[in-house]
């Protein structure tokens, strides 16, 4: 006959009473004491070995960042909120701004880029001189009859005036659009920054509960062998 594995063991969650396998339940003496304590805020008759479902972990644990953040700080932003809920649920809040900018630039907006890139290259420089010496030498070589733009070169100011006008408005626009990026990736680094503190944070104090169970531990045993030597004796 077929060996049909057994069903994993279910146990009720001791603030929702809900059932959940035992894998998807925290015993509440392996919570760090600051998260334990602000659950046994809203339900004190909580015993110290009291079984809570990951999910009503998580909920708990978003609300014990926002009101540590609202203590720090006095109010919490929506973004600062956002990285309470991600701390909750272990999700990830790293973004590429770069994709999302080439996502949503318009026809004008990859123009602008390109033209305001290329006139600030060494291509433009070399180029636009190239061109005001050929017009200029072309003029002053056809003399003052047959010149199109003879000396002093008035519609060769007109261009350079009229090149001036536009491209200055074409470098802001970029400009505009690379500042709007900046402070998307600042605002990115800020949550990514902030996430990566509370979790230092809440390592360190998880850390710390843990290993002074351990050293309860092990002094329980050491006063247990203890008594056993003395009993020995007598």
């Amino acid at each position: 006959m077929p060996n049909h594995a057994a069903p994993s063991p279910k146990a009720a969650c001791a603030i929702t009473g809900r059932e959940w396998p035992r894998r998807q339940l925290v015993n509440l003496e392996t919570i760090r004491p600051s998260l334990a304590e602000r659950i046994r805020r809203d339900h004190p008759d909580l015993r110290h070995d009291a079984l809570i479902s990951r999910q009503e972990l998580q909920r708990f644990r978003s609300t014990y960042v926002e009101e540590m953040l609202r203590d720090e700080t006095g109010e919490i932003s929506d973004l600062e909120r956002r990285v309470a809920e991600s701390l909750a649920t272990n999700g990830t809040l790293a973004e590429n701004v770069e994709a999302q900018f080439e996502e949503k630039r318009t026809f004008g907006e990859i123009v602008s880029d390109h033209l305001a890139s290329f006139g600030g290259s060494w291509l433009f420089i070399l180029s636009f001189l190239m061109m005001l010496g050929i017009w200029m030498a072309y003029n002053i070589a056809k003399g003052t009859d047959g010149a199109f733009d003879p000396y002093p070169f008035i519609l060769l100011n007109l261009v350079l005036s009229c090149l001036a006008a536009l491209q200055a408005p074409i470098i802001m626009m970029s400009q505009k659009r690379q500042e709007a990026k900046d402070r998307l990736r600042s605002l990115n680094d800020y949550q990514v920054n902030l996430k990566a503190e509370l979790e230092i944070r809440h390592l360190h104090e998880k850390l710390d509960h843990l290993i002074s169970k351990q050293w309860q531990r092990l002094a329980e045993i050491q006063q247990l062998q203890l008594e056993i030597m003395q009993d020995r004796r007598t």
